[in-house]
């Protein structure tokens, strides 16, 4: 656009005839979402189809008792490489460090 003409009304930038100040520009918008409540009914639901006899600490107990069993009988290359795991932080710690505990 050469500095010496005006825009047209369709151009971008343009400023409607009357109108003296600047063009408009969108600011921003304040945008929140609460999603409080929709995290309790989450956690109720997901309580609700665990149902009344579900036990956290039996829960916990199963799975160590599973990480146990996945862990044991390992030969020495296998006890090797999960010591390895194990001193990368990449597998917790168990028992006195050995893969058999």
């Amino acid at each position: 656009m050469d500095p010496h003409t005006s825009p047209t009304p369709h151009e971008p930038g343009a400023i409607p005839p009357g109108h003296t100040g600047p063009p408009e520009t969108p600011g921003l918008v304040d945008f929140t979402v609460d999603l409080t409540a929709h995290e309790v009914l989450r956690q109720a639901r997901v309580l609700a189809a665990l149902g009344p006899d579900w036990d956290p600490v039996e829960a916990l107990r199963g799975e160590e008792a599973a990480r146990a069993l996945l862990y044991s009988g390992l030969d020495d290359e296998q006890r090797r490489v999960y010591d390895d795991l194990v001193a990368a932080g990449v597998l917790p710690r168990r028992g006195d460090g050995s893969a058999a505990a």
